[in-house]
């Protein structure tokens, strides 16, 4: 049988960037266990325009936790209380009938709020655009042993790639630090052969690019556990070996010219 909750949301509410934001409670009645937050959000902005009131601003896309638009803090948690879980594939059985649910957008100072619960992420895209492009060359699909990848270097770049720039590790961070994004990002390139080309290059534009608008790394492991896609802190590692490699060499480049 559909078990039903009945819930108190105390939601943020600002009406822009420079505005004054505040807290404001909801009561949200007859919500199925098996509704997403995302569903159980439309109920309640369902409630504020037929009342009058306007709804809450809270992004999302997919609404199958794969481009990462949805996310926000709910009860002090990055996506919430279940690991692994974007905030758009949380379902409300994870809560209990008569809970108070408290929800705010990204704690970070890098994402400045737009309005409610959404905040411009465009930092992680400067970091992307830092990274340039590869050289491989495009056109017709190459035979699939064309080019040999070692199968650990295969599997481990595509975890990387896992990565769907929700910005969760950054607001989970007591620092506001986005080395677990930037490194996945770097890296699901520079394990595999097609990415040697721009290895070095990349590495560096992209680090230096992110320590523009994140705070750094001390290895708190909070990124980790609030990834839905649970990328792990080894990229960081890699990353940070190759840009002590990356100073070297693009040093070298740079004096040869």
């Amino acid at each position: 049988m559909d078990k039903k909750l009945n819930l108190t949301l105390k939601v943020w509410r600002q009406a822009g960037p420079s505005a004054q934001g505040r807290f404001e409670t909801y009561e949200v009645r007859d919500i199925s266990e098996d509704m997403s937050f995302l569903e159980m959000f439309d109920v309640l902005n369902e409630q504020l325009i037929n009342s009058g009131n306007e709804p809450v601003e809270i992004a999302s896309d997919c609404r199958e936790g794969i481009c990462g638009t949805c996310g926000c803090m709910i009860n002090g948690k990055a996506h919430g209380p279940e690991a692994a879980t974007a905030t758009c594939q949380l379902h409300m059985r994870k809560f209990e009938d008569g809970d108070t649910i408290v929800v705010e957008p990204w704690l970070a100072t890098s994402f400045p709020i737009i309005k409610d619960l959404v905040v411009d992420r465009s930092p992680l895209d400067r970091i992307i655009e830092a990274g340039g492009y590869i050289t491989v060359g495009t056109g017709a699909a190459p035979d699939a042993n064309l080019i040999p990848v070692p199968k650990d270097a295969a599997d481990a770049a595509f975890d990387a790639a896992a990565c769907i720039g929700c910005g969760a590790c950054v607001a989970a961070c007591p620092n506001s630090a986005a080395q677990l994004f930037t490194s996945a990002k770097i890296q699901h390139l520079n394990l595999l052969p097609q990415g040697q080309a721009e290895r070095w290059a990349r590495t560096e534009n992209m680090v230096e690019t992110m320590e523009q608008y994140f705070g750094s790394c001390t290895n708190h492991g909070e990124c980790h556990e609030a990834c839905p896609k649970e990328i792990p802190l080894d990229f960081i590692a890699y990353t940070n070996r190759d840009y002590v490699t990356a100073k070297r060499k693009n040093s070298k480049l740079l004096g040869q010219r």
